[in-house]
């Protein structure tokens, strides 16, 4: 018997027998040639047979698990028809002289590094595995090697690879793929979120040597923990099998939850909101039940093309997003951009430190005409649901107002039009923690405040939370962050303003209970996260865990003594 673990990516658990799902060899060599031409050709051959590949990918997804999926591949044609890529990698065969293989990877590799260095936008970061799927899928035409097919496996199995893309995904029976196992990609991954729409129980950033894991094994797989068991005893087998019983129980408890409203069990109505970045990720939104969007991530607007987006291409996707909800609140944050997240069509000073730099709203304030386009497209799009508008990065009363301001001008202008715009609330998404000190002056300024967890927790702090080397100290229950969160949650009620929380940590199983006796008034969360947190939300009474969040923030020294508070009074109220 040998345990690992791994990155939870989709809950359940499955005990089967291991297929390694091992990689085709796509190397080559560096060649020069002297006539480009026939690589040009070359080249646009194997795009055109990818690209009927994947329409035939696209179809069998939408007929078989609906459109959500099935856009996955509509974005893998788009990146193979991008005119920019292709003139870049044509470019680099006729100025260098270059064989095809070589231009295309030299080209899509550049586009993959500026995804990986995006560190502080998981979903965004992920997208390098959609340029990695079809640059190998263009690869193994160029060299004639075929990709396996795993569509061809037809026993229950445990898939056991180094990284799945997209189209390997799309491609799996559920019937017969029981569990993923991979030491690559990360919860928002397409292939973790194609997982989790197929009920596929998957580990991901596997810590252990897939090596170790031989074909025919039997191993269990808990997506739920993260945890990975190779050889299990028969003790084991028994143990996840009644795991498995359980877990399926309370799904189908869960699924009982969509429509209903979030209650504690003394009658507090906290809102459960999702977080999304794509129109891809609205469909699980609705599907569980969300009561609103709490955050919508605007950057993939600027990230998946290759020009700034004009104001009618980003009027339409609000306005869907506004539709979709049915007049239920949604919040659109303007665009997080800049610093680490290098648009090629846009000139940004490269930085030392880009956590700390020219970002978000400040490069909003310093390129009005940018921002005033995404504003001029949010007002319009008002007209058609319940929308909110919120600034990120904000550390200054300053920033605010000068956002505001714009904001004003550019209704002032719509309205002169005689465009349509409805009254919109303003806020901020406080993750510095010099706007958290001074949430009572900000509080005069916005009509709500939402909690950016992920950045704030790594500057309280001073730790990167993408270096594993200082990961110890993000600590999202550290007595520090808890007593700056409740400073924000007090200044927002003494000034009669919801308090609402956008990063993990509102999903998160150990904090919600803390947040609720703290008063929190709306709980974003990846739309996965909302059945579980509304069954543990009914089981908590307010009251009780007013004391909770009392004792963590006066008698705790330390995150582990928040942690065993926390523990004592679920246990206690069992």
């Amino acid at each position: 018997m040998k345990a690992f673990k791994g990155i939870a990516a989709s809950d359940g658990i499955a005990i089967a027998s291991a297929f390694r799902l091992t990689e085709p060899d796509l190397s080559f060599k560096k060649r020069t040639v002297t006539d480009a031409s026939d690589e040009i050709k070359r080249l646009y051959a194997a795009i055109d047979v990818s690209k009927d590949e994947l329409l035939t990918i696209q179809q069998k997804t939408l007929e078989d698990f609906g459109s959500h999926e099935a856009e996955v591949f509509k974005a893998h044609v788009a990146i193979l028809s991008d005119p920019e890529l292709l003139k870049r990698i044509k470019s680099t065969m006729e100025k260098d002289k270059l064989n095809a293989e070589y231009a295309l990877t030299k080209v899509t590799d550049s586009y993959i590094k500026i995804f990986d260095s995006m560190t502080d936008n998981e979903y965004i970061r992920q997208r390098s595995s959609d340029i990695h799927d079809v640059t190998k899928r263009v690869l193994s035409h160029l060299l004639g090697v075929p990709l396996v097919d795993p569509a061809l496996i037809h026993q229950p199995v445990i898939i056991i690879a180094h990284d799945l893309t997209p189209s390997d995904t799309a491609q799996f029976v559920p019937t017969y793929v029981k569990g993923i196992v991979s030491d690559m990609g990360g919860r928002t991954s397409h292939s973790a979120i194609m997982s989790r729409s197929l009920e596929i129980p998957a580990v991901v950033g596997f810590t252990g040597s897939l090596s170790e894991i031989k074909n025919g094994e039997t191993v269990i797989v808990d997506g739920s923990t993260g945890n990975v068991i190779v050889n299990p005893t028969e003790a084991q087998k028994e143990e996840f099998t009644q795991k498995q019983t359980a877990y399926q129980k309370r799904q189908n408890r869960l699924a009982n939850l969509r429509f209903q409203t979030t209650s504690s069990s003394d009658g507090k109505h906290p809102i459960l909101a999702a977080n999304i970045g794509t129109l891809d990720d609205l469909q699980g939104a609705v599907e569980n039940g969300a009561e609103g969007i709490g955050l919508f991530r605007t950057e993939f607007l600027y990230m998946d093309t290759n020009h700034l987006p004009t104001e009618d291409e980003q009027f339409k996707v609000y306005k869907q997003v506004l539709e979709t909800m049915d007049h239920k609140p949604v919040i659109i944050r303007t665009a997080d951009i800049g610093g680490d997240k290098d648009l090629p069509y846009l000139k940004v000073p490269k930085e030392d430190n880009p956590f700390l730099g020219y970002r978000a709203i400040r490069m909003s304030l310093d390129k009005p005409d940018i921002f005033r386009t995404q504003l001029r497209a949010l007002l319009r799009a008002s007209a058609f649901g319940k929308l909110s508008i919120m600034f990120p990065m904000i550390t200054t009363i300053n920033e605010l107002q000068r956002a505001k301001t714009i904001l004003n001008q550019e209704r002032i202008k719509l309205i002169r039009e005689k465009v349509p715009v409805k009254p919109v609330r303003v806020g901020i998404m406080v993750e510095v923690p010099a706007a958290a000190i001074l949430a009572d002056q900000f509080a005069n300024e916005v009509d709500f405040m939402s909690i950016g967890t992920n950045d704030l927790i790594q500057y309280i702090m001073a730790a990167d939370r993408g270096n594993r080397h200082v990961s110890y100290l993000y600590q999202p229950y550290n007595p520090a962050v808890l007593r700056l969160i409740k400073n924000i949650i007090d200044a927002c009620h003494d000034n009669h303003l919801p308090a609402y929380m956008c990063g993990e940590m509102a999903g998160d199983q150990l904090a919600i209970p803390i947040l609720v006796g703290m008063g929190l008034d709306e709980f974003s969360m990846n739309a996965s996260s909302i059945l579980k947190s509304r069954a543990l939300i009914r089981r908590l009474d307010s009251r009780e865990m007013v004391t909770l969040a009392n004792k963590a923030l006066t008698m705790a020294s330390t995150s582990e003594e928040v942690v065993a508070f926390i523990h004592q009074a679920l246990n206690d109220g069992q």
